[in-house]
């Protein structure tokens, strides 16, 4: 069996803030922008990976969701303990000095876990976690 992760979703709250940070402050493609009764989705992907991809979408667009369920949603995607993703870079420092300086929200400094790993975290514009891990 040959399987691979092609695509995920994120939410996001403001289409224009998601798609600046993850086109302007990552370098992201975008590979599809759609809307649809005044929503977006937006797939972006890294460069040269042309098979993986982010859907960022409206959190709320399931039409049976309640008012109330939306609201809740809403609410959990802000604080960012809906979604999250773990990205990889070569040069974990470099790659968050740069995310840093663009002012998104830091959660963690690039720092060596005991498990192994030196990674950092940040929010994107929606509260979504981003965690970013040094490979290779």
């Amino acid at each position: 069996m040959d399987i691979t992760i092609h695509t995920s979703f994120l939410p996001h709250l403001d289409p224009e803030s998601s798609l600046a940070f993850y086109r302007d402050v990552l370098g992201f493609e975008v590979r599809g922008d759609v809307g649809y009764e005044g929503m977006r989705w937006i797939t972006v992907g890294p460069a040269g990976q042309p098979d993986t991809g982010i859907v960022l979408h409206p959190p709320t667009a399931s039409p049976g969701l309640t008012d109330e369920e939306q609201r809740v949603l809403g609410e959990l995607v802000a604080k960012g303990s809906y979604f999250g993703v773990n990205l990889a870079t070569r040069d974990v420092d470099e790659a968050f000095a740069t995310v840093e300086a663009t002012g998104a929200e830091v959660v963690q400094e690039p720092t060596d876990q005991p498990y192994g790993v030196r990674d950092c975290a940040f929010r994107d514009p929606a509260g979504n976690l981003i965690r970013m891990q040094q490979v290779g």
